[in-house]
C-alpha cells in the first residue's frame, strides 16, 4: 500500500471521527441554541444556586433550555418562560399577591405580551416571566415551588394578605 493511500485513509479517518463527534454533540445538546439572558445583580447569592439545582427539567410540556447567564433558566423553544434569581428586593406594591403552596408571588399582568411573577418575602428575589401565549401560568408557579422554597423566608417582609 502506497504512502499516499495510507495518508488519505488517515485523513478520512480523522474527518470521520470529527464529524461523528460533532453529530454526537448535536444529539446531546439538541438544535435549540443557548438562551441569551442577563444575570441579576445578586445572582451570585448561594441561595440562587440552591434554586438552580432544584429546577424541574420540564414545566408542563416545555423543556428546560441552557442559558448564558448565572442563576437564570428558560423553558420552551422558543423560550416562553424565563427565570432569573438574585434581583434586588422589591419595593412595596399594590399588585396582587398569589400564594402558591409555601411560596408567595407578586403578579404583574399589565403587559399584554407576558406576565411577571416575582417572589414575595424570599431572599434572594426570583422572577419568572411567562409569555402570555402559554396557558400554564399558575401551574408553572406550582412546579417551581420546591426549588423556590429552598430559599430562606425574609422575616422583615409581611406575608401576603
Amino acid at each position: 500500500m502506497s504512502s499516499e493511500v495510507r495518508r488519505r485513509r488517515r485523513l478520512f479517518g480523522r474527518a470521520f471521527a470529527f464529524l461523528g463527534g460533532a453529530a454526537c454533540v448535536l444529539l446531546v445538546t439538541g438544535c435549540a441554541p443557548t438562551v441569551a439572558m442577563d444575570a441579576a445583580p445578586n445572582a451570585t447569592d448561594p441561595a440562587c444556586a440552591e434554586i438552580m439545582v432544584r429546577l424541574p427539567d420540564k414545566l408542563e410540556d416545555l423543556d428546560l433550555r441552557e442559558t448564558n447567564a448565572q442563576a437564570t433558566a428558560a423553558w420552551g423553544s422558543p423560550a416562553s418562560v424565563l427565570l432569573s434569581c438574585g434581583l434586588p428586593v422589591q419595593p412595596p406594591t399594590s399588585l396582587p399577591c398569589l400564594p402558591v403552596g409555601t411560596v408567595e408571588w407578586i403578579i404583574d399582568d399589565s403587559n399584554p405580551a407576558y406576565t411577571t411573577a416575582t417572589t414575595h418575602g424570599r431572599k434572594p428575589v426570583t422572577q419568572l416571566v411567562i409569555n402570555n401565549t402559554e396557558n400554564g401560568g399558575q401551574t408553572f408557579l406550582a412546579d417551581l415551588e420546591t426549588a423556590i422554597a429552598a430559599t430562606p423566608i425574609d422575616p422583615g417582609v409581611a406575608p401576603c394578605k
